[in-house]
């Protein structure tokens, strides 16, 4: 979409790249939150308050970072009031969904409000500049690409066409919102879980004060898990659009295809999470981690940062580190809450430089081979953001402690 407006196409990947970093943390409807309580027993409306007092923080100026990527300081000096509007209208509906709504719903509805905000204040404000933007850009991607981006009168927006674009999200949202706040729906929901519990596991492994540990028990939650209500929206959506089966279920297949590597190194990484903290060693190298004292604090969010650099998941992340962290959290009197939020939260910054993204990134903008350019360009971007929210989190075990739950 970007590239259609014009945008060079190494502008376009690293603005995307940038953008992405402000719903990491409550992705996939807060899959790295929920992923991070089964692992540790801490409430995944817990960790999402603390993490909601984080990840808003940085999301706030996210749209400041892209206009100086897409188009430097001119970029920033003709439209810095609706990306100030647009960042703090996401960042407060992400902080006050997260610690009073619903985890699973953040990103959604703090992307709604964010998009009804800007789209409100420019029927106010009217940014200058816009003609010339687009020649710049038209000249630059004619020179870097040779050819010259033709655009088309725009078809007039009707409400029946606006409505028809949101109603996939508008959907979703309806769908999550029915089951995570009407407590029958919910109850009926998980009433069809589905318990295995793994021969030879269950009942054998012990935790240091000698009692069975209880995820051994593998819960099959196969009608209120996130991706089957995903999956029946996505289908109803092919029904409202009059998608024939035929198409649905190829594009399905591609897509299935596409991310058929992301897939197995999320499910790997989750395996291996799991040998890691059965066996122990999650808990020994937290406890060798503790040593750090109060400077944990700080560090703590360079493991999240880490983690979702090389495996290109929060989730996966969590899932190594969430165990690790509250540990460390228990050992040097440390809030594992804070901590376990500080790991998710520092996955959001070391998205933008994971090799999986970056690959991701280049082959949608037809830059196959130039995953290295965008590193080069992502990488300061991304130490620079990791510096200020280790500071933060440091601060908010300490002087700013008042903003842990």
């Amino acid at each position: 979409m970007i590239i259609a407006l014009g945008v060079s196409p190494i502008r376009a990947a690293t603005a995307v790249l940038m953008a992405n970093t402000a719903p990491v943390a409550f992705g996939s409807l807060a899959i790295p939150i929920t992923t991070a309580s089964g692992i540790t027993g801490i409430p995944a409306f817990e960790i999402g308050a603390m993490t909601g007092r984080q990840a808003p923080l940085l999301a706030a100026f996210v749209p400041l970072l892209v206009l100086l990527l897409v188009d430097g300081f001119r970029g920033v000096r003709e439209v810095w009031p609706v990306a100030l509007v647009t960042g703090l209208s996401f960042a407060g509906a992400q902080f006050i969904t997260s610690n009073f709504v619903s985890t699973e719903l953040t990103d959604i509805v703090a992307a709604l409000v964010g998009l009804v905000v800007t789209v409100l204040f420019l029927r106010l404000w009217h940014p200058r500049g816009g003609e010339e933007a687009r020649t710049r850009f038209a000249d630059e991607t004619e020179r870097l690409t040779g050819v010259h981006p033709v655009h088309s009168e725009r078809e007039r927006l009707t409400p029946n066409l606006v409505f028809q674009g949101l109603f996939p999200y508008l959907l979703v949202v309806v769908v999550f919102s029915l089951v995570n706040m009407v407590p029958p729906i919910k109850a009926a929901l998980t009433a069809t879980d589905i318990k295995i519990h793994w021969s030879g596991l269950d009942g054998n492994i012990l935790d240091a004060a000698g009692n069975a540990v209880t995820t051994t028990v593998f819960k099959l939650n196969w009608l209120m898990n996130p991706g089957t209500l995903l999956l029946l929206c996505c289908i109803v959506v092919a029904l409202y659009y009059r998608i024939d089966a035929r198409t649905f279920v190829s594009e399905f297949r591609s897509v299935i295809y596409r991310l058929r590597w992301a897939i197995l190194t999320v499910a790997s990484v989750l395996s291996l999470a799991y040998v890691m903290n059965l066996s122990g060693q999650t808990i020994s190298i937290g406890t060798w981690i503790a040593a750090a004292g109060a400077a944990f604090a700080f560090l703590s969010t360079l493991l999240g940062w880490f983690g979702t650099a090389v495996t290109g998941s929060d989730t996966s992340a969590n899932a190594l580190f969430s165990k690790l962290q509250q540990t460390a959290g228990d050992q040097t009197g440390i809030s594992p809450t804070l901590l376990i939020a500080a790991n998710t939260t520092g996955g959001v910054i070391g998205k933008m430089v994971s090799p999986q993204n970056l690959a991701i990134a280049a082959a949608s903008v037809k830059m196959d081979g130039e995953e290295s350019t965008l590193f080069r360009k992502m990488l300061p971007w991304s130490l620079g953001l990791l510096l200020l929210l280790c500071t933060l989190v440091f601060l908010q075990s300490t002087a700013l402690s008042f903003m842990v739950p």
